[in-house]
């Protein structure tokens, strides 16, 4: 059996690992550890499992993400979120369906501190959605709009995602981070219109709360500046130069912890905060390790290089190879874990997008787009089950009823970006 069609056969079996429920970063590892038997030799594949953990564990470049969560979850513990929402709705929850912009434009800001969009949906759901509920929103809005809200925090920098994008393809990170910023203020701004558009067509769906005045709505707005400070010294401090993404995200994580004892967190919440950055982030580095062991599979079974050549040889215009893509992406999105599914299937399919001739920070944004679809479509959503472990009243199809208008949105938000692809370059 000749080399490519040894690593199609041991991608097949990576894929029947994944089916069986096996985790995903083990079904990577012993995809990469029988492969690299297969086409090398045993001992050359024992010798990764030697050397590729610590080559792996030890890389600087992977450093921020412990700290870009650890910042997320101070902001958690200093109930951030709360006042966020409390900020949004004291400008916008009087409209008819205000405080589902005020929960989408609470879920934007959160995370641009949190960097994880279930940590976002499962912050601004314990609040806003008891609020929504008490006011006579329908389930499906209230449900959709944070289901769909908390997919910002995949966007919006500092993402998780973007990160392992950059390291993964070694784009700068703090490039892929500017190219961030528009993509999710239009996707913010999308699932506004979205709300706007669902409340007037159907008035059923959402009432007009309690109005506020002048000074109430100042008082709210100044909610805002926690987040706007530590937004800005991040995003600003990597654009200008005066630090690098690992120093951005470890000044990050000291200003919310400061923040957070301001606010009344004690030592007890100090060490929770810390127990579960060390969870989270060990979960991540586990899918990193395993990703690097399938590397050195995918590095001796050449079949990126293979598939660029056969895709090459079909004469597809570059534009049919990103939809077989991001086809592939949107299918694997709705069954797999999204940080997993791109340290999987960016490094097989990113020879295909250059050989075609895309930017590779434009198709970084539109991949993690296509990859944040999967966090709100059916079978997995991850996010819809978030929303539904706070709600278990709430029927899991009303769930997904509410989510849908929003999917439309963030398809409409990626054929402009694949249109307008400057929407994604302008800053950098």
């Amino acid at each position: 059996m000749s080399v490519p069609l040894i690593g199609l056969a041991c991608m097949a079996g990576m894929l029947v690992f994944i089916a069986l429920r096996c985790p995903i970063a083990l079904a990577m590892a012993l995809t990469g550890l029988i492969g690299f038997t297969w086409i090398v030799a045993f001992e050359p594949a024992m010798s990764i499992l030697e050397s590729g953990p610590f080559e792996a564990l030890s890389n600087y470049g992977f450093s921020p993400i412990p700290m870009f969560i650890l910042m997320g979850v101070f902001a958690s513990k200093a109930r951030m979120s709360t006042e966020l929402f409390n900020a949004a709705r004291s400008s916008f929850g009087s409209w008819r369906g205000g405080m589902a912009l005020a929960s989408v434009i609470a879920c934007g800001t959160f995370s641009a501190i949190s960097g994880s969009s279930v940590a976002t949906a499962a912050s601004m759901s314990r609040v806003a959605l008891p609020e929504m509920r008490k006011h006579g929103y329908a389930d499906s809005l209230a449900t959709g709009t944070l289901a769909a809200g908390g997919t910002l925090g995949i966007m919006i920098p500092p993402s998780i995602a973007l990160l392992l994008y950059a390291l993964i393809t070694e784009q700068s990170v703090g490039k892929m981070f500017m190219a961030g910023v528009i993509p999710g203020l239009l996707g913010l701004g999308l699932y506004c219109a979205t709300i706007i558009i669902l409340v007037h067509l159907n008035p059923d769906l959402a009432t007009p709360g309690p109005s506020t005045n002048w000074r109430e709505k100042i008082i709210g707005i100044a909610g805002f500046g926690p987040f706007m400070l530590v937004f800005a010294i991040i995003i600003g401090g990597i654009y200008m130069g005066f630090f690098t993404p690992t120093e951005a995200a470890a000044i990050g994580a000291f200003v919310a912890m400061v923040i957070a004892f301001l606010r009344g967190m004690r030592m007890t919440g100090f060490r929770e905060a810390v127990d579960e950055t060390l969870k989270l982030s060990a979960m991540i580095f586990f899918m990193i390790l395993g990703a690097e062991i399938f590397g050195y599979f995918l590095s001796v079974s050449r079949i990126s290089f293979y598939l660029a050549e056969m895709v090459g040889s079909m004469g597809l215009p570059p534009y049919a190879v990103l939809a077989a893509v991001l086809l592939l992406f949107i299918l694997l999105g709705c069954v797999m874990d999204s940080l997993a599914m791109l340290l999987l299937t960016v490094p097989v399919v990113f020879p295909l997008i250059i050989e075609a001739g895309f930017d590779p920070i434009w198709f970084g944004i539109v991949a993690v787009i296509t990859v944040e679809l999967g966090l709100i479509t059916p079978p997995v959503g991850m996010n819809v089950f978030v929303i539904k472990s706070v709600a278990p009243q709430i029927p899991i199809g009303q769930i997904f009823k509410g989510v849908f208008p929003f999917v439309l949105s963030d398809v409409v938000r990626l054929a402009l970006l694949i249109l307008f692809p400057s929407l994604a370059l302008a800053l950098l």
